[in-house]
């Protein structure tokens, strides 16, 4: 009897140590998910500041290409607005094209193409996006790994026991279907 209460007893602190081992490595990876969001948001803002700079050198050399700078502008303001990770992606892919537009004008301006502060600016917002692309990977890395742990058995019982502290996390996705088509090269 003694024997059976004793197997009784270590098969209760073996499920016990096994759902609190399970619930902190879910709640770890709950913390990786927000701390590598927060990482690319560093770099956003990064991003964010680095803009204006580069408008206002551009718009001394372009001053007629008004509509560009509107469309980057535009594209700034949404990023204040948006709220979710999804609507974020897409403020901060309308941000990529805008940038885009504004380098392919410059283009076209070899004065603004040698300006020092102009290089400057280009060189530490190409670092900012290889960062920005770095931290994308990881947060997507640290959801996809939460998500293993939140559905697999046994993580998804405990996950679903307390289903409001575990919450599904967005994907920080490339919407433009441009972006994800290889470049033709034509000679």
């Amino acid at each position: 009897m003694i024997a059976l209460i004793i197997i009784i007893i270590a098969v209760l602190l073996l499920l016990l140590v096994g759902f609190i081992t399970i619930y902190n490595g879910l709640v770890s990876k709950r913390n990786r998910v927000d701390n590598a969001w927060h990482q690319i948001d560093v770099q956003l803002k990064r991003r964010f500041d680095l803009i204006p700079n580069l408008v206002e050198t551009v718009k001394g050399y372009a001053a007629h290409e008004k509509e560009v700078f509107e469309k980057v502008t535009q594209a700034r303001a949404m990023v204040t607005q948006a709220g979710t990770v999804g609507e974020r992606a897409q403020a901060e892919n309308m941000i990529t094209g805008a940038l885009k537009t504004l380098f392919a004008v410059a283009e076209n301006y070899p004065d603004l193409k040698a300006n020092q502060n102009f290089l400057m600016l280009q060189e530490e917002l190409s670092g900012t996006e290889s960062k920005i692309a770095f931290a994308r990977q990881f947060y997507n890395d640290s959801v996809m790994t939460y998500d293993n742990a939140r559905q697999r058995f046994p993580g998804n019982i405990v996950a679903g026991m307390f289903s409001g502290k575990f919450p599904d996390k967005e994907y920080f996705e490339v919407e433009a279907p441009a972006e994800r088509e290889a470049p033709k090269v034509q000679f």
